[in-house]
């Protein structure tokens, strides 16, 4: 019988669901949202706002619907139960779907500056090279997956309209920390695969050096950018005190979290590794939303860390573990 026979409605909407990935996507909107602010010096006009958070998101999903096709034969090692491997979303299906959401996105744009149209199409190559090259290969696949995530802040930052030239050094600067902080999560995330992309081929920082190096080496890129991120603000002076604040609640996490994985090296699993990573994914909500508080309102700021941890938590609850592991599909 056919594999794509069969299959339901209900069953079909929710595996677009498992490969949109919700828990992931509202970082890359959040950080876009942070360019945005910080670029207005405030909260910017309610459209460029919304533009700002949701067009990135459109693109992430579209370049998961891409790395979902480019990695199914991968996926067919380790977990078959994923959507176009279990034939839940054919292959075709899956290339159709992601290119309605790029071409939104790109449509999208058009309502921003020429400066957002370009960097569409810088975000579209990244993806690609990242699933299609960088992917495999360890260190270039974290720094492009950094880079991707510097992209949509960019696209927050240049959705006002400002020229180039009137960007204050201090956001130029920022950007490092994204770079950093996503290449450090990918990395992360490379350590919960190990197993998969030893048997499928993968050349990553795990498969080549162990998962103790890896540890080494995430917890180094962490220093660095949680060291940027609290010396950029307070050097140049253009948060208020609420960033702080929040800061303070990142970096708990961030040293819980560090020791909950020294202590698993051990006795690591694919599951531990899951579990560090989703606490990781709600770590960088917080990172994000922290800058969002030092430059808005208060009260405004507390209900998008909300909706934000909230939608967070949710997806994850309800998507990460089963679109992870077999038994749970």
């Amino acid at each position: 019988m056919n594999k794509y026979s069969n299959i339901g409605i209900k069953e079909k909407l929710f595996a677009h669901l498992e490969t949109w990935r919700p828990y992931t996507v509202i970082w890359c909107g959040l950080v876009s949202l942070v360019g945005s602010c910080l670029a207005y010096n405030s909260f910017p006009p309610l459209k460029t706002a919304l533009l700002s958070f949701f067009i990135p998101m459109i693109g992430w999903i579209a370049g998961l619907y891409l790395s979902d096709f480019l990695d199914r034969k991968l996926d067919a090692i380790e977990k078959p139960h994923r959507p176009i491997p279990s034939g839940r979303i054919k292959p075709i299906e899956a290339l159709i779907i992601g290119g309605i959401f790029a071409f939104s996105g790109l449509f999208l744009s058009f309502l921003l500056s020429v400066t957002n149209i370009i960097l569409v199409f810088v975000v579209a190559f990244l993806v690609f090279s990242y699933a299609k090259i960088s992917k495999s290969y360890g260190v270039s696949g974290n720094l492009n997956r950094g880079f991707i995530t510097v992209a949509a802040y960019f696209f927050g930052v240049f959705s006002n309209n400002q020229p180039i030239q009137l960007i204050p050094l201090h956001i130029w600067l920022l950007s490092f920390v994204f770079l950093l902080h996503d290449t450090n999560s990918n990395l992360v995330g490379a350590i919960r695969d190990i197993e998969g992309d030893k048997e499928g081929g993968y050349n990553t920082i795990p498969v080549k050096f162990g998962i103790k190096i890896s540890i080494l080496i995430s917890l180094i890129l962490t220093f660095c950018w949680l060291f940027l991120a609290i010396l950029l603000p307070f050097y140049f002076g253009f948060l208020n005190i609420y960033f702080y604040f929040i800061m303070i609640i990142d970096v708990f996490i961030v040293i819980i979290l560090y020791v909950y994985l020294f202590k698993s090296i051990k006795n690591y699993s694919r599951e531990k590794g899951l579990y560090f990573h989703e606490f990781f994914v709600i770590e960088r909500v917080i990172l994000a939303s922290a800058f969002i508080f030092g430059i808005v309102n208060i009260y405004f700021a507390a209900s998008i860390i909300l909706i934000a941890l909230l939608a967070t938590s949710v997806f994850q609850y309800l998507l990460r573990k089963r679109y992870e592991f077999k038994e749970l599909a």
